[in-house]
């Protein structure tokens, strides 16, 4: 696909768009040497924060640099206000859709969604059915995946809602950016993000358990060093001035929860879990994990402590799952999404499935719990036999699979070998749910850095840069 085809955030009809003439009249005043310096620099900053991350199945675990790209991804007050309403009524349809399907299920018994998608999901949690969780909230941190493809259209890719990763690089970011180019922020009005850990602090607080009587305390429950994430579960502890505890550190007495400290036992009040469900409680979930709490599900249930986000909320992970968000949201909420999705097919449909055969080539098709731009196959840049073991897999195992068209996601001007070039980019919002709710303003901007790719991943050797929203 030609790269004209693509919208491009930085120009309009060959005219540099109003967001980004400051900053481009900022990068083309100076040399192409000192720009060169300084995108070193950023990258040098990044390595000795230690902004790093482990692939899963990479034989040599070393951990690797994510690339910084210094060019921001600018975003107005008007297009910033739609993105974050439509986030903000994702996250409420989503929470109502996870208290209703672990209670009556009225969105199964009015036939809006089918049964055997909800209640034979690997992420459905039997643990969870009958219980409400305080505020009435399962997911508290949502993370949503979202594509631009014109000037007003935005796409959401998918929702994620259990553990939504790259918070910490969002922060990281602006960090670096205000420390090594604070002129840039002195010409041109950016809505701040700086307050982001008070604010998650503030709302993990809100849904603190029915036997917490005191001013709460909050950990955060990694699964160790050896995660792909730890850097982030470490950053944010640091950040809200809380504990980060593993497994180990914690103990269950009377279904309250205790971390051993060298004063003595504490008690916890509520975990912002950065671990699976099943390797949470090895008394209910997996029995041979070493990562969870004996004894932990029961003090949730019994209201000796909050889990955020709650067991069970996978499930409105699933890329399944996902198609039915806009039904929802007119079916909880009596509203029209203001975000679409991105048209899918369920290859579990027979008719579905059939066009997908037919047009992978042409198509996106994903594992419907797949992550990270794992399991999946991109039609239009794979070759004849990558399809035709593709197709083996989607034969054998059609409900688990989805298939989306190729989108033509926009393009923002990237520095790449000395020179800005246009790269596809995605965004992440982080909203924040709690006693009110809370949108970041910009989110994460994930870029492809490989010409003509869409894969943004950063595990597929995608990049992240700064996101501004400006202010009216």
């Amino acid at each position: 696909m030609n790269e004209n085809h693509f919208f491009n955030e930085m120009f309009a009809n060959e005219e540099v768009r109003e967001p980004y003439r400051q900053v481009i009249e900022w990068v083309r005043s100076m040399p192409s040497d000192h720009v060169a310096v300084k995108h070193s620099e950023a990258e040098k900053l990044f390595r000795r924060i230690g902004i790093t991350f482990v692939t899963y199945g990479d034989k040599s675990d070393a951990e690797r640099l994510i690339p910084f790209d210094m060019i921001p991804r600018i975003l107005t007050a008007r297009e910033w206000r739609k993105i974050e309403s439509g986030v903000r009524q994702r996250a409420r349809a989503l929470n109502a859709f996870l208290m209703d399907v672990y209670d009556a299920g009225e969105i199964v018994r009015a036939g809006k969604m089918p049964a055997q998608l909800v209640y034979c999901n690997p992420a459905y949690e039997h643990e969870a059915v009958g219980f409400k969780p305080p505020q009435g909230i399962f997911g508290h941190i949502v993370g949503t995946d979202i594509v631009r493809t014109g000037a007003d259209e935005f796409f959401v890719l998918e929702d994620n809602c259990r553990t939504p990763s790259g918070v910490s690089y969002m922060l990281e970011n602006r960090e670096i950016m205000m420390r090594m180019f604070p002129s840039l922020f002195q010409t041109n009005r950016v809505a701040p993000i700086e307050d982001y850990p008070e604010i998650l602090r503030r709302t993990l607080a809100s849904v603190a358990p029915p036997k917490c009587d005191r001013e709460p305390v909050i950990a955060i429950l990694t699964p160790g060093a050896m995660n792909s994430a730890y850097y982030e579960h470490s950053f944010l502890a640091d950040m809200m001035g809380i504990e980060l505890v593993e497994g180990q550190d914690l103990f269950v007495d009377d279904d309250l929860v205790y971390m051993r400290t060298i004063r003595g036992p504490e008690r916890v009040d509520i975990l912002y879990r950065r671990v699976d469900d099943a390797f949470l409680d090895p008394l209910c979930f997996r029995s041979d994990s070493m990562l969870g709490v004996p004894g932990l599900m029961n003090a949730y249930r019994t209201g000796g402590v909050s889990i955020c986000s709650a067991p069970g909320v996978g499930v409105a992970d699933d890329k399944a799952i996902y198609t039915y968000v806009p039904e929802m949201i007119h079916f909880y909420l009596g509203e029209e999404p203001i975000l679409n999705n991105v048209p899918t097919r369920r290859c579990s449909n027979p008719d579905d499935l059939a066009y997908v055969l037919d047009k992978m080539s042409e198509l996106v098709i994903k594992r419907v719990h797949g992550s990270g731009g794992y399991g999946m196959l991109v039609g239009p840049t794979s070759t004849k036999k990558q399809i035709e073991d593709f197709a083996q897999q989607l034969r054998a195992e059609p409900h688990d699979f989805i298939a989306q068209p190729t989108l033509a996601l926009s393009t923002s001007p990237t520095y790449v070998e000395e020179q800005l070039v246009p790269r596809h980019v995605d965004l992440r919002p982080f909203c924040l749910v709690g006693k009110t709710t809370y949108v970041c303003p910009g989110g994460l901007t994930r870029v492809a850095l490989k010409e003509g790719s869409l894969v943004v991943n950063s595990s597929q050797g995608g990049g992240v840069k700064d996101t501004w929203v400006l202010v009216e």
